[in-house]
């Protein structure tokens, strides 16, 4: 079986001490969900701060909107980690394609290729019904096989950790940096794109 998880890269968050963090062990790839302490959404928060160069000392809801505003956008390192349960293979997310761009798995769904960024690298390769994960540079047997349907229904599952995620860190927000609140949420939502259904792309 395949487990895919929103994944968010920490090493942004070493250092980091406006509020409490919780650095996971290992590669350091924190998974999103409903289940998470207040610590590893702090974390969470912490990443998307650093990463946009959004100063925390001085943070405002104006701060927030206008640095939004001028950058157009929220990046998040990170993105889709896809573990294969049974041989432990596993397909992190590539630099240069973050957590923001999640939704564009739900193409693959409809038979269309996918850059999956770089370092690692990998391809797809649709075949009946299967989607193949390959690392680039390699002509052997893929790393991963996911049926479509199977990663339809998985995509739904990240949709709706993430959608716990946003609740737990507007909980979070409500402690920690109570004016932010709301516009937090609101900007990871709309950014990360968690609610709602993405247009597919042309």
């Amino acid at each position: 079986m395949v487990i895919v998880d929103a994944v968010l890269e920490t090493e942004r968050a070493d250092g980091f001490a406006a509020w409490p963090v919780a650095i996971p062990p290992g590669r350091g790839l924190l998974a999103l969900s409903g289940r998470m302490a207040p610590a590893e959404i702090g974390t969470a928060m912490a990443v998307l701060f650093t990463y946009n160069a959004i100063q925390v000392s001085a943070l405002t809801a104006d701060v927030l909107d206008r640095h939004l505003a001028e950058a157009e956008a929220l990046t998040a390192p990170g993105g889709l980690r896809l573990r294969d349960i049974a041989t432990r293979a596993e397909v992190a997310p590539g630099c240069c394609f973050g957590l923001e761009s999640w939704r564009d798995w739900e193409d693959v769904v409809h038979g269309d290729d996918l850059w999956l960024g770089h370092s690692p690298s990998f391809r797809l390769e649709h075949g009946d019904g299967v989607v193949h994960i390959r690392r680039d540079d390699d002509a052997g047997p893929p790393v991963l096989a996911i049926e479509t349907a199977e990663l339809a229904r998985q995509l739904i599952a990240v949709q709706r950790r993430l959608t716990d995620f946003l609740t737990l860190a507007g909980q979070w927000a409500a402690d920690t940096v109570p004016p932010l609140a709301g516009p937090l949420v609101a900007a990871l939502d709309e950014h990360l794109k968690i609610t709602g259904t993405a247009a597919r792309r042309r």
